[in-house]
């Protein structure tokens, strides 16, 4: 009970007028200790393609996301946005906790390309006959059409972590318990970078091409890098994993391949135990067609 007061407490902050805390209230009491119900015969794909058998059974929590088909499909998937959370979660719970994403789209073909064009490597339903919305009649708000489950499928706690960091820390100190505030008080340490961003300039768009980042430890702590993701499928990362002592320096490799003829701004984020984590590396330039 006490864990949705406190959700109820971060909702309401972000809302301003009475009606909304009122609609808040209603529908955080509505949701509290349900349970879900999923559909018989779900099926997940990755990348809109191969059918995959994805167990969830090992994960204490899980973290339910539900798109429906009104609006624009792509602001409202925030795919880029969710592979960073999946890559923070999987750091700091040791991948104790499993996404489920249920997609009810207007246009299969669009969200088939969407996942594509992110490079969402991670297993999806696209629930065309809206299944899991039946079942259970999810809220029409977007805000509350994501939810942190139990490992009975129970709902703990309502909001979107990727649209709010409150909601974000919440579901963290939810899955986390006592290990959440040692994460708070374990040792960091200072980094610098030489160039944040890199222009490559203009380039056969057909020749791949590579930036190299150092990264210097300037703490008194182990830098260790937890995850790292890309912001495109055409681009890719290399460098030395194990931990970086106080005083050395790391040059971290971001290779670009183009797909096609482009005028390019890519963003690789560096998760570690830097006080300015994560860390925001930026490629950019011209991969052109070269005139025959």
């Amino acid at each position: 009970m006490r864990i949705f007061y406190y959700s109820l407490f971060i909702l309401l902050l972000c809302a301003c007028k009475e009606t909304e805390k009122d609609k808040i209230a209603r529908l955080v009491n509505k949701w509290e200790g349900r349970g879900i119900v999923f559909p018989e015969n779900q099926v997940f794909t990755i990348l809109g393609g191969d059918t995959i058998a994805f167990d969830i059974n090992d994960c204490d929590y899980r973290i339910l996301t539900y798109i429906d088909s009104t609006g624009c499909t792509s602001c409202k998937l925030q795919l880029l946005k969710w592979k960073e959370l999946i890559t923070e979660f999987d750091s700091l719970t040791h991948n104790n906790t499993a996404f489920l994403f249920y997609f009810h789209p207007k246009d299969k073909k669009e969200i088939t390309y969407i996942l594509k064009r992110d490079d969402f490597e991670y297993p999806v339903c696209i629930d065309d006959a809206d299944n899991i919305n039946k079942l259970n009649q999810f809220p029409n708000e977007m805000m509350f059409q994501t939810f942190l489950l139990n490992k009975e499928n129970n709902v703990i706690a309502v909001g979107n972590p990727v649209n709010s960091s409150r909601v974000k820390e919440f579901y963290l100190k939810l899955v986390l318990g006592k290990a959440y505030t040692d994460k708070a008080i374990l040792p960091q340490t200072k980094v610098s970078i030489d160039e944040e961003i890199i222009d490559l300039g203009a380039f056969d768009w057909q020749k791949r091409q590579q930036a190299t980042f150092t990264l210097h430890n300037e703490g008194n702590q182990l830098l260790v890098i937890n995850g790292v993701t890309a912001s495109c499928g055409c681009v890719s990362t290399e460098y030395d994993n194990k931990p970086l002592q106080p005083g050395e320096s790391l040059k971290f490799q971001v290779y670009y391949k183009a797909e096609y003829a482009e005028h390019f701004d890519k963003t690789v984020t560096v998760y570690c135990n830097a006080l300015s984590s994560p860390i925001k590396l930026r490629i950019r330039g011209n991969a052109r067609q070269l005139k025959l």
